[in-house]
């Protein structure tokens, strides 16, 4: 039984029964994308910065890649640096991706965009811009069509299970003894603008402020992280926020200029102490696939079928060692440091 029916959850459900698994139970307490991932930026990317993440990232974006447009737009990812020192760090984190086979190079800004200030960029083409709730709402179809019994408005511990697989993001801690916080992230949708399709994610890399085309075409969507950490579970949107969101928009995309915010919302990251997720046994009859800290939905695809393959087969051919629960006991933490 998988307890949560957003990206990762519905992931799992499909390659369990895509490899065969037969009484494969799916739940939500509420309805299938309409927690965290409905609340997703969308981006899928390949750029992170340790080795663990990119494989992961390199597993999934095979799978957008088949699922393609309009579920997919291939527009890519790109970081700029605004300081000689952001710039070096960019440069080295490039190298280290390339040397694991991302296709990241040096790139220039699109017209677009304000370059004056900008000491260079990189860029990875085959990243892109995804949509949450669609594809995880494709995934459920597809794992229903396969024989798994999707249960929405239940909560997983009201049924009986031989295994628990929990995937309920920043929840997940409800479920089983996990070091797992959610962590409140907000994002603002612009009024209508001129965008061109094929405008890439762009982030800023020393203030990880960062925008996207929106999925319908016409507005910007922004984000970044507050100042202060907003932990809880809270869904309440800070407007203070807005005037600054919007001067940097519209210093990074002049074109932006007279925007206003249209609408706004806020999601919550299940963060871990390392920005790691936690992958593995966590208990007996339970099977945690959680704390992806802001990556779980680009990660969904990879993670997936490596807990399916090792729920069933007994291993995975995906290495998921660096994210079991003992590492943080034995101390073996080695932070992401991407999380936007």
């Amino acid at each position: 039984m998988i307890a949560g029916a957003g990206a990762m959850g519905a992931s799992v459900a499909y390659h369990l029964a895509l490899l065969g698994a037969r009484d494969v139970v799916l739940t939500d307490r509420t309805a299938v994308a309409s927690g965290a991932t409905a609340k997703a930026m969308g981006g899928v990317r390949q750029q992170f910065s340790t080795a663990a993440e990119v494989r992961l990232a390199q597993a999934s974006i095979r799978f957008f890649e088949e699922l393609g447009p309009p579920l997919f737009q291939q527009v890519g990812y790109l970081f700029l640096a605004t300081t000689d020192r952001g710039l070096d760090e960019l440069t080295e984190r490039m190298r280290e991706q390339r040397a694991l086979g991302v296709p990241v190079e040096r790139a220039r800004l699109p017209a677009e965009l304000r370059a004056d200030d900008v000491r260079g960029a990189v860029a990875c083409w085959k990243d892109g811009l995804a949509d949450p709730t669609a594809i995880t709402r494709e995934l459920v179809r597809r794992a229903v069509e396969l024989g798994v019994v999707l249960h929405e408005g239940v909560d997983a511990r009201e049924l009986d299970r031989e295994v628990l697989v929990v995937c309920a993001g920043p929840h997940s801690w409800e479920l089983a003894p996990l070091p797992v916080r959610p962590l409140r992230r907000q994002l603002l949708e612009t009024s209508l603008l001129e965008v061109p399709d094929n405008l890439p994610m762009v982030v800023e890399h020393e203030t990880g402020f960062h925008f996207r085309r929106s999925q319908a075409g016409g507005s910007i969507v922004i984000a970044m992280a507050d100042t202060e950490p907003l932990w809880g579970e809270g869904a309440e949107v800070d407007d203070a926020v807005f005037d600054d969101r919007l001067e940097r928009l519209v210093h990074r995309y002049p074109p932006a200029s007279g925007a206003r915010v249209e609408r706004a919302w806020a999601g919550l990251y299940d963060m871990t102490p390392d920005a790691h997720p936690i992958i593995g046994p966590v208990g007996e009859g339970l099977y945690a696939a959680c704390g992806f800290s802001g990556h779980g939905f680009m990660q969904a695809p990879a993670v997936g079928r490596a807990v399916a393959e090792e729920l069933l087969l007994g291993r995975s051919s995906f290495d998921l060692e660096p994210y079991r629960l003992e590492r943080f006991a034995a101390g073996a933490v080695v932070p992401e440091r991407v999380v936007l």
